[in-house]
Order: structure tokens, then sequence, then C-alpha cells
């Protein structure tokens, strides 16, 4: 069975089981700009039985390894809107810094984390339920590749100032509020650094609920977004691992179980990013909806029984 011990984590597992859960999981959601840690750090929790504030971290570095493919690929399609990157990056740095400073100091047992990550899921699910049955006939939402050139699957920079931000795709032009955008990362960044998902779990459906966005432009800007404040929600777990970590607690990452689930991720985010445009958002919304739902539902119901 090829099983390995994890020393950080404490778990014994088959090692081909990370990247083979991790490959499945991101490569659909990873077609919503989302990377799929939302769904590992359940799986950890619940199946692996990873506990302690060590699975934050560890789910960060599979985002540090799994995104960049899929960030590559939207980047070569001409989909990498890096003005709103950057927009979500300046929000959700602190946001996350702050997010795991609350995570240490106020959610070390599992028990409260696990309802705080369910209400978290809950609402996101309901959220893309409702957007579903609003039943809006979005131009976005039946694209296919037939008859497409490469040049109209491009989203461009239109305008760009501290109160708006506007971009054109497949022949409209969208517009949104920076600074909207802007404290909206902030909190979702502070909602994912204790969460340990980066939070482009979180912005991905508002951006796409609230500022009517198309998937397909908004997916390589927040799986950027998640790729950055990862790499500084790592750092920041692994600085103040000392202060923290006992006998009983880990803090720090578990690097080999994170980077196993990473090494799937890596293909599973390059192939979603790819097959994103032939997929319609509904089937998406509908699939990443009802995991998020059932998932929710188990942690809240555990933990009142």
């Amino acid at each position: 069975m090829l099983e390995m011990h994890f020393s950080i984590s404490g778990i014994d597992i088959p090692i081909w089981l990370p990247p083979l859960v991790s490959f499945t999981i991101s490569f659909f959601t990873s077609m919503a700009g989302i990377s799929g840690a939302i769904f590992l750090l359940p799986f950890q929790m619940s199946a692996l039985g990873f506990t302690s504030p060590s699975v934050s971290s560890t789910n960060l570095v599979y985002n540090i390894i799994a995104i960049p493919g899929g960030v590559y690929r939207y980047f070569r399609e001409g989909r990498m809107l890096m003005p709103l990157t950057l927009i979500i990056i300046a929000g959700t740095l602190p946001g996350v810094i702050a997010g795991g400073f609350l995570r240490l100091e106020f959610l070390p047992d599992p028990k409260p984390f696990k309802v705080f990550a369910g209400l978290v899921l809950l609402y996101i699910g309901i959220r893309m339920f409702m957007d579903i049955m609003k039943n809006r006939k979005k131009k976005t939402s039946s694209l296919t590749n037939s008859g497409e050139t490469q040049l109209q699957w491009k989203a461009n920079t239109v305008s760009l100032s501290l109160h708006h931000y506007d971009f054109e795709f497949q022949g409209n032009v969208y517009k949104c509020r920076t600074e909207g955008i802007f404290f909206l990362s902030l909190v979702v960044g502070l909602v994912g650094g204790i969460y340990g998902i980066g939070g482009g779990a979180i912005i991905a459906p508002f951006l796409v609920e609230f500022y009517s966005l198309p998937v397909y432009t908004i997916a390589g800007a927040t799986l950027a977004g998640t790729f950055i404040t990862s790499v500084i929600g790592v750092a920041f777990y692994q600085l103040v691992a000392p202060l923290y970590e006992s006998s009983v607690m880990a803090v720090s990452p578990d690097w080999i179980l994170g980077a196993l689930f990473g090494f799937g991720g890596i293909l599973g985010v390059y192939l979603g990013a790819r097959t994103q445009r032939f997929v319609s958002t509904k089937w998406l919304k509908l699939i990443l909806g009802f995991t998020l739902l059932v998932v929710a539902l188990s942690y809240i119901i555990n933990y009142l029984i």
C-alpha cells in the first residue's frame, strides 16, 4: 500500500492518496478560479484526522505548489487581468496575516474551528444556488469554443483609477469599483487566513454575484491572488510557530504532506484552467454549490450532536 507516516500531522496514509484527491478536486474547482484548498481542508480534518492549526498552513503549501500552472495557462490565453489581480492582492495580504493571528489565538481547538469553517462554506454554497435560481441569462454562461478565435477569448483593460476598473471581454465592457473590490478582498483575506484557503474560494463567487463579472475572466486573477497570499500565509505560520507550538499543538506546515497534495494539484489546476472555457458556468456552480453544502452541513450537524 506504500503507507507513509507524516510526523508533523501525525497521520499514516498511502503515499498516493494526497495527489489523487488533490488532482480530482483541483481539476473542477480551478475552472471557477478556486484552487481546491477549500475542499482539501475538510478532507484533512475529517478523513485524515489532521486537526491541529498546522492543517491551515499545510493547506497553504498546497496552494503554492498547485496554483502556478493554472495561472500560467490563463496568462497564456490572455485571460489574466493584472490590475484586478493587484487589487485583490493589496486587500488580501493584510487580511490573511490578521486571520492567521485570530486562528492561533482564538480558534486552536478543532471543534469551534469546524463550525466556523462550516458557516463559511454554507454561505458560499447558498450564494451559488441563489445565483442559479435567479436564472439569469448571461452571455458568458453559454459560451463555447465553437467558431471562436483566440483573440475573442482575451480580456483587455479599458480604464483603471482609484475608483473604477473597467475591462472588455467578448465585446462587452464590465465595470467595477476599485475600492469595493479592495475592501472585499481585505475581509476575504481575513477569513482566508483563518481557514487556510488563501481567499480565492470566497472572493470568486462575490465577483461573479455582486459585480456580474464573467467567471472566464476572474478565474486567473483569483488564483494568482490566492497564490501570493498563500506564500505570505505560509511564511507567517512558519515564523510564529516557535511562539505557539507545543507537544499537543502543531503550527508549522507539514511540508511533505502539503507537497504531495500540491503535486496532484499542479496537474489538476492546469488541466482545469485549460478545460474551463468548454464548461457551462451553471454546471460548475451546481457541482461546487452541492459539495459546499454537504461539507458545511456535516460540520455544523456533527458539532451540534
